[in-house]
């Protein structure tokens, strides 16, 4: 081989999704003894930020999100886009108002060079989503129910419309 064409595009994406998976767990290992408790409040705040891209990946790709189901479809093509071929997920509707994304595999836990550290996976995974989905629509949160991460055999995150806000009560007149 003498050039980046002629290395198998499929070969690239792999290669730099298992780089990518891999600069999470190098900056834990280099930062957290330097930040200490500091450290997952900025680490969370880093993944918040980087799910502003889910937005910008759905609208250039004309990605649907008017429902659960188109949601977590949604969310599951953007992070195979986002975190590569090493992550494996499905989304399942459960119902018209409600749908989930299950993970079965994951880049980022391949990583992980000691028990506890998945809890550190989890915060990111959970800070990225968290943000991401409303932010796709306003109407929808999501949460988690199992994570790989934290010892379950799949991770599965629902998505579900927001709960009604509750009725303002209207304020005493004073006579």
């Amino acid at each position: 081989m003498t050039g980046l064409k002629d290395i198998p595009e499929e070969t690239r994406w792999r290669l730099a999704a298992e780089f990518s998976a891999r600069v999470p767990a190098v900056y834990d290992a280099v930062f957290r003894p330097a930040l200490a408790e500091r450290y997952n409040e900025l680490d969370q705040e880093v993944w918040m930020e980087l799910s502003r891209s889910v937005t910008e990946i759905a609208r250039h790709l004309s990605l649907p999100t008017g429902s659960p189901k188109e949601l977590a479809e949604t969310m599951r093509t953007v992070m195979i886009v986002l975190f590569g071929p090493g992550f494996k997920n499905e989304a399942l509707e459960l119902a018209e108002d409600r749908a989930v994304i299950v993970v079965k595999r994951c880049p980022f836990l391949g990583h992980i060079a000691s028990a506890g550290q998945g809890e550190a996976v989890f915060h990111r995974c959970m800070a990225f989503t968290l943000t991401a989905v409303p932010l796709l629509n306003g109407k929808f949160s999501a949460r988690f129910v199992r994570t790989i991460c934290t010892g379950d055999r799949q991770c599965e995150i629902k998505i579900e419309a927001n709960p009604p806000a509750p009725a303002a009560t209207p304020a005493k007149k004073e006579n």
